[in-house]
């Protein structure tokens, strides 16, 4: 069992009004076979969290630490971080004209492993992996992203996910912009990653709709940089029940008190 462990995590970006502090004291630790979703409203730090862990150079840490298995993950360069297990699903995946999918995910792979893998094995694995999330066989000739669906770059994430078998997943948002079909899809394809139990999952999403198809084990509320609530699956159901607003509204008033003192 691997262990990915957040603590004390305090995050600041560079603006033009100057230094803004996105998060501001996350703590959170991840165990593999476990699925963790993050959920909050919009500008509430989500997005900052999984750049963050993946390494992001936009992003500083002022305080607080990220460990992989023990292993100081801010210290490391982020295709280390890719090579110790670290996989980030992006919410708005980036066209890489130039490269074929085929070269990219082989390459990667080579990366990730150290070793190319056996190209008979590889080739019917990246087949049966594109088959199963539905993405024709002719996109493994087309360039990285370049021209693809909203619905389709997603899937490409999925795909990388399956064939790199990373020990943590970090997914972005992968439902936004799919349609009921498609988020089937690519939710089956996390599942498959997760059978076994050897993959952890960060699952960062505003919606409810992801979780009917991916359980989680645990859920967090995120508001304004900080986890401000911890359950199990009955709280996402209570999230859509109800919103975030209550949470918006005490974030608020701690806002005041803190100014008023």
């Amino acid at each position: 069992m691997s262990t990915l462990e957040i603590k004390d995590l305090h995050v600041s970006i560079d603006t033009e009004q100057g230094t803004k502090e996105i998060l501001k004291g996350v703590s959170l630790t991840i165990k593999t076979g476990q699925t963790h979703a993050i959920m909050g409203p919009n500008g509430s730090g989500k997005s900052t969290l999984a750049s963050t862990i993946a390494g992001h150079p936009r992003y500083k840490v002022t305080s607080g630490t990220i460990t992989l298995d023990g292993e100081d993950v801010l210290t490391m360069s982020v295709d280390e971080r890719a090579r110790a297990g670290v996989f980030l699903a992006m919410q708005y995946p980036v066209e890489v004209p130039g490269v074929s999918m085929t070269n990219f995910l082989r390459t990667a792979k080579t990366a990730i492993d150290g070793e190319a893998p056996k190209l008979r094995t590889w080739t019917k694995d990246v087949k049966d992996a594109m088959a199963q999330l539905r993405i024709d066989a002719d996109f493994a000739q087309r360039n990285v992203n370049e021209g693809f669906s909203g619905g389709e770059k997603k899937r490409v994430e999925i795909l990388q996910l399956e064939l790199f078998k990373p020990k943590f997943a970090i997914l972005d948002e992968t439902d936004s912009g799919l349609d009921v079909d498609a988020l089937k899809v690519v939710s089956e394809g996390v599942n498959r990653a997760h059978e076994g139990g050897n993959m952890g999952t960060l699952l960062i999403t505003h919606y409810t709709r992801i979780l009917r198809y991916i359980k989680p084990d645990f859920v967090h509320v995120f508001v304004d940089g900080q986890v401000v609530e911890e359950g199990g699956p009955e709280l996402a159901d209570r999230l859509e029940e109800e919103g975030y607003d209550r949470y918006a509204k005490g974030a608020g008033a701690a806002t005041i008190a803190a100014v008023q003192a």
